[in-house]
């Protein structure tokens, strides 16, 4: 079981003392939550991908490619990489760079964003979302797997002879998740190829995940890639903790009125009743979190988002010590212990890269016998 932490990136104002963060302020508190996260044992860290206000992470592989370098065993991923408005051609190369930057400890989340106006913004028709998602991920997924790649499709130029570099290390392409929020197409996307699917868990009721899990989960094993139970599902989360609940609620209480993700809507109570989000004390967030097994079945990644809504650094770095000190190590026991045997861990380049040759190895004992 994999925990980390994933951020959107958003620049919002602190509504107890009225004031923003500068850009550069902003970058470089996503770095020292990366570093921190390091430091607190956790194992991912993931950042969105947005180009618009109040947004900073416009160039994913950029941050984690500097987070690396100050990084040893920090898995560095995406919370989004948008499959839909970038070529699949930059995204092959661009994280195959950064596999060997960083030791393979790369992987990534394709999604479609939740931004509109970023399809003009690249020169794409929102309403060609779907069939974008699809056909770039079925460019992207040869280019990582073939050395010279001929294509032609609906949506970019036609490649003749064409091979990506760098290649991916070791021969073995980064991990994909798809993520997603409402779509099943996604979901059988993910299913077909034996990806893992991303859930983010975070504004929408139990019951919605549960559906598109169960879709991922049911077509993952009709396309051969294992038992359903074996399927790599991540989910998301959100969290604010204090020592005790009421002192959690009370300074959690102006953020979440304000924040435009969540302000002027329901209550911050009728919101915790809703959905996944968990503002308390260590124990309510260990005791709610490993409810998620109940509803999703096993699963191999939980990231929890911590750095939103104007937060300051100081209150977010004090929540990654709690995390790692009193709440993952005692949620890493309870999901180890009742996950079965047979149910993959989380994936990581050394995972895929023994599977890989394990299979090579099954293929060249067959051809001899």
């Amino acid at each position: 079981m994999q925990f980390g932490i994933f951020s959107v990136g958003d620049v919002t104002a602190d509504p107890t003392t009225g004031r923003s963060p500068t850009e550069a302020e902003r970058i470089k508190a996503m770095v020292a939550i990366a570093r921190k996260a390091e430091e607190v044992g956790l194992d991912v860290f993931a950042t969105g991908e947005h180009h618009n206000p109040p947004f900073v992470p416009s160039s994913p592989t950029t941050m984690l490619g500097y987070i690396a370098a100050s990084t040893e065993r920090l898995i560095l991923s995406t919370a989004t990489t948008l499959i839909t408005t970038n070529d699949p051609v930059k995204i092959a190369e661009d994280f195959a760079m950064l596999q060997h930057l960083a030791d393979g400890r790369v992987d990534l989340m394709l999604g479609r964003g939740n931004t509109g106006p970023v399809y003009p913004w690249f020169g794409k028709d929102i309403r060609d979302g779907i069939p974008l998602a699809v056909e770039n991920y079925a460019l992207l997924h040869r280019l990582w797997r073939e050395d010279v790649v001929d294509w032609q499709g609906n949506f970019r130029t036609p490649l003749q002879g064409f091979t990506a570099t760098p290649r991916p290390l070791d021969g073995v392409a980064p991990f994909v998740w798809h993520g997603s929020i409402r779509s099943p197409e996604i979901a059988e996307q993910a299913a077909y190829y034996g990806d893992g699917f991303f859930a983010n868990n975070i504004f929408w009721p139990t019951g919605h995940f549960q559906r598109l899990i169960e879709l991922y989960r049911r077509r993952y094993e009709h396309y051969g890639h294992g038992s359903a139970d074996q399927a790599v599902v991540g989910l998301g989360g959100q969290v604010f903790m204090r020592k005790n609940s009421q002192d959690a609620i009370r300074e959690f209480r102006p953020f979440f009125d304000n924040a435009p993700v969540y302000g002027h809507g329901p209550s911050l109570e009728d919101f915790m009743d809703q959905t996944p989000l968990t503002v308390g004390s260590p124990q309510q967030v260990i005791d709610k979190t490993l409810t998620f097994r109940e509803h999703f079945g096993d699963y191999q990644r939980q990231l929890f988002l911590m750095d939103h809504a104007g937060l300051p650094l100081q209150t977010v770095l004090e929540q990654l010590d709690l995390l790692g000190e009193e709440v993952v190590p005692v949620l890493r026991k309870e999901f180890d212990a009742l996950r079965p045997a047979h149910v993959p861990d989380g994936p990581t380049h050394a995972a895929l890269l023994a599977a890989r040759n394990a299979d090579a190895t099954a293929d060249t004992s067959e051809v001899q016998a």
